[in-house]
């Protein structure tokens, strides 16, 4: 378990923890017990399958297999945010706060896929909260929307750079492309 310095709250605790590689064991070791307690956190939320998930954070915490460390547990909220349909004030988390996360599952099948977090949406427990079909469809258009499409510039079509002048008189003629 780690420890938050007095006066700090546990979002920024959290925040200095994993920009801090000053000793590459020390952050290793805190990454992976994050990563860890985060598929299982995960699996435990798309197991029960309900979209809602509340109560006080120190009990949501014990509850997801955070047990009382409050900082990973935080870190687990700060990634989990931008799959929520209520942003939470990270900041203001302290043992007695109350949390629901509100999850659109949808969209953190897709922030997953962004993350190319593999060992989350891999799980088998999306079974419970998307079908595979659902899942697979996701996954199609998260691979679309990473597809960058160029547009080949015409000869005689005006050149990007807005001087007014076609292209082939202007930047393709610089970059020796036409000569």
């Amino acid at each position: 378990m780690y420890k938050r310095p007095k006066n700090m709250s546990y979002f920024k605790t959290w925040q200095n923890k994993i920009e801090d590689t000053t000793d590459p064991n020390a952050y290793n070791d805190f990454v992976q017990d994050y990563y860890l307690k985060e598929q299982n956190a995960y699996d435990q939320i798309l197991q029960n399958g309900s979209a809602t998930v509340s109560g006080k954070a120190n009990e949501l915490a014990d509850k997801l297999g955070f047990g009382d460390d409050m900082i990973i547990f935080t870190g687990f909220l700060d990634g989990i945010q931008t799959s929520l349909n209520t942003n939470l004030e990270l900041e203001d988390i302290e043992d007695e706060t109350e949390v629901v996360l509100d999850i659109d599952f949808e969209k953190l099948f897709w922030n997953m896929q962004d993350a190319k977090a593999d060992w989350l949406y891999n799980l088998e427990s999306w079974d419970n909260v998307l079908s595979a079909d659902k899942r697979s469809d996701i996954t199609r258009k998260y691979k679309e929307s990473q597809i960058v499409r160029v547009e080949k510039i015409g000869r005689n079509d005006p050149c990007p750079c807005g001087s007014g002048k076609k292209y082939k008189q202007c930047c393709a003629k610089k970059q020796g492309a036409i000569s």
